[in-house]
């Protein structure tokens, strides 16, 4: 008989000081949205050659050197997503503050300058709705959990199942070992606990599921806050460094439903679980540009450049719950609640573009950019040395996740602007990211990680290439200019509810948890208005 009581864990944090994340909720913070000035996104971002734009200053910040005279500039947009629902209070229509800035121009010897400049932008913007439905056949999130209670080993990626001195069940090493093992998550807790535990005998048994409904809404973005020193060397060579402090906001909310069966088919009731993510935290990078004309009565120029790594330090916290309204299990309710310190690198990043004018009418930029993202280093947080600063090491079983599910990203991007009139210009952008997820990478829940053990879903989508194109124009009256851009973002994904190949053997049956990819898109439609002084 299921007793009608709510079963809550201790923060882990209380014994367990040390933290890292997982590969696929880092993920969420890496890669940039096409974002800046009207100018810059209307143009596809192609702008790094051409410079002369403040959104530059994060691509290639020797574009800064190419201001003649001193500016600032402030945009606000409008994002919406196609095809969306609303879910948790987030509609699928958003207003968004997305960048103010200045250039200070020093003109000081012949046609070369040093110039200053500081710039917000908001690099990702989070607000997104993903929802996903399919059937499931003999799969189920909670069968994901008794698999790693069938391996029944950390080595195996599962672990030995026991009470602890509370009378909860919590996952260890080994049969002999009173070490709590890492491949037994937030999630691994609620489900032995509330839904696999039987009190009739003190066994633990699974239950297939036909089918799930998954939910989540993202919030909040990454603001960069840019600091730039850049220089005109005689109009034919350009150089730039940019200090990068970013801030990180994102809130994430999921519920997860699914159906469950009885072995032979019949309704079970349904089990929901609801999660709440928060993600804060600072970064810092350097970037570092150059630009050049190699022929002296010539426009054409190309440029170069190169970004350090992010280096993050981020706190995360989450409470996550656990409705059993099936006919399963030993308890209503479940509920997890952690919080805790990691740090993030991302990978280091290089471009390469090209400009060029023709007359006074015609502008046209190409670009690429190249990140490694397989690269990418989730860090254990591990106390503090002698002089009280915060130490951390590479999570190696997460790195090596994250060089399978993870790629090189290559960005291209082109734009060309026309000037029919000097106070108008229009413009046209195409801007292109390839995958970042590998097709065959996964969210591995085996892994012996802290990554793992801290994890409170099990959800994940390898989202493929994304596709974006652009349009704006542009209107200058004496010291004013006024910009608008707008841009349609598409990209799609395979989503997975949880990893698909967790089988196992059960007495003697062989036991498969298989679920199908879910089709899944983001589809983004963007307006944009800057307005730019210039003096």
């Amino acid at each position: 008989m299921r007793t009608n009581i709510y079963i809550s864990a201790l923060l882990l944090a209380t014994a367990m000081p040390m933290a890292a994340q997982d590969t696929y909720e880092s993920a969420r913070l890496m890669g940039e949205d096409l974002n800046g000035t009207a100018r810059y996104v209307g143009m596809g971002g192609a702008l790094d050659a051409l410079g002369a734009d403040i959104s530059t200053i994060s691509t290639n910040p020797a574009g800064i050197g190419l201001f003649r005279h001193s500016t600032v500039s402030a945009s606000v947009g409008l994002v919406s997503q196609q095809d969306a629902k609303k879910f948790d209070g987030l509609g699928k229509t958003n207003l968004s503050f997305d960048q103010i800035g200045f250039v200070y121009t020093n003109d000081f010897n012949d046609n070369s300058f040093i110039n200053f400049a500081f710039n917000y932008h908001k690099s990702r913007n989070f607000d997104q709705l993903l929802s996903a439905a399919n059937s499931l056949h003999r799969a189920s999130l909670n069968k994901t959990t008794y698999a790693k209670v069938a391996y029944g080993d950390v080595r195996n990626g599962g672990f030995d199942i026991d009470e602890n001195n509370q009378g909860e069940l919590m996952g260890y090493e080994h049969p002999t070992s009173d070490l709590r093992a890492l491949t037994f998550s937030q999630l691994d807790y609620l489900q032995a606990n509330a839904l696999l535990n039987e009190p009739s005998d003190g066994l633990l048994y699974f239950n297939d599921a036909d089918a799930f409904i998954f939910d989540r809404a993202h919030r909040g973005w990454i603001a960069n806050y840019d600091f730039n020193l850049s220089g005109n060397v005689k109009n034919r060579f350009y150089w730039g460094v940019t200090i990068g402090a970013r801030s990180v906001n994102y809130k994430g909310y999921t519920e997860y439903t699914e159906g469950l069966v009885f072995s032979d088919g019949s309704d079970a009731g349904i089990v929901t679980i609801a999660d709440e993510r928060k993600v804060s935290g600072t970064g810092y990078s350097l970037k570092g540009g150059i630009i050049f004309r190699p022929l002296e009565y010539s426009p054409l120029r190309f440029g170069l450049s190169v970004s350090t790594p992010t280096w993050y330090d981020l706190k995360t916290e989450n409470t996550t719950l656990l409705i059993n309204n099936s006919q399963i299990g030993a308890y209503d309710e479940g509920e997890n609640s952690e919080r805790y310190d990691f740090k993030l690198y991302t990978p280091w990043t290089f471009g390469l573009s090209a400009g060029n004018t023709i007359g006074n009418n015609l502008a046209i930029g190409l670009g690429v950019d190249y990140a490694d993202y397989g690269a990418t280093r989730n860090r254990i947080n591990d106390g503090y040395d002698a002089y009280g600063d915060e130490e951390s090491y590479t999570d190696e079983n997460m790195k090596r996740n994250t060089e399978r599910s993870l790629k090189g990203v290559a960005t291209v991007k082109a734009g060309i602007e026309y000037k029919p009139d000097p106070a108008l210009a229009i413009r046209l952008g195409y801007n292109y990211v390839s995958p970042m997820y590998d097709e065959g990478g996964f969210r591995d829940a085996t892994l012996n990680s802290y990554g793992v053990m801290y994890s409170s879903t099990a959800d994940y989508t390898n989202w493929k290439s994304t596709n974006r194109i652009t349009c704006g124009m542009g209107f200058k009256a004496g010291n004013v200019n006024i910009d608008l851009a707008y841009q349609y973002n598409t990209t799609s994904g395979d989503f997975y509810p949880f990893q698909p190949n967790l089988d196992f053997k059960d007495g003697d049956t062989y036991e498969t948890n298989v679920c199908n990819p879910t089709k899944v898109t983001n589809k983004r439609h963007q307006l944009l208005l800057t307005l730019g002084y210039t003096f």
